[in-house]
């Protein structure tokens, strides 16, 4: 028997140690300053210090408890999911916020075994008008709501 008894909390847990490492590297290039008087290394610091009690008590845990093992990895929602962050970038500044938006979460959709196309368009139009309203609109961006604006 193996001595890691929960493979996906050990892994979880290592992974977590391993970014609040690299956080707490990159923020003590900077002066952490004081409670009261934050500087700018005392968010990363702070944040990596409870990355790593956290990754260590998960990566524990897993010595203890008894979980299913890690599933093989699967290409096509990786794929499609990273494919429609690609699209996003390459096509909104052409036909625009609106549309890039709704095609990011029909084809980011698509990577689930419950892909329903209804649901993805209505969840898309949504998250347009969202997407618009916060970034175009809200903080002012220079990107194109629908094509020909830019």
């Amino acid at each position: 028997m193996s001595l890691i008894r929960h493979p996906k909390d050990f892994w979880s847990g290592v992974l977590f140690m391993a970014i609040g490492a690299f956080a707490v590297v990159a923020g003590s290039k900077y002066t952490i300053g004081t409670a009261a008087r934050m500087g700018p290394g005392y968010f990363p610091r702070i944040l990596g210090i409870m990355l790593l009690v956290l990754g260590a008590l998960l990566a524990l845990r897993a010595f203890r408890l008894t979980g299913d093992r890690i599933p093989g990895w699967k290409w096509r929602p990786t794929l499609l999911v990273l494919g429609s962050v690609v699209l996003f970038g390459a096509i909104v500044k052409f036909v625009g916020m609106a549309i890039s938006t709704v095609l990011l979460i029909l084809v980011a959709s698509a990577a689930s075994h419950e892909f329903r196309p209804k649901e993805a368009v209505i969840s898309g139009v949504l998250l347009a008008a969202l997407a618009v309203g916060v970034f175009v609109i809200g903080l002012n961006l220079q990107l194109p709501i629908w094509p020909g604006q830019g």
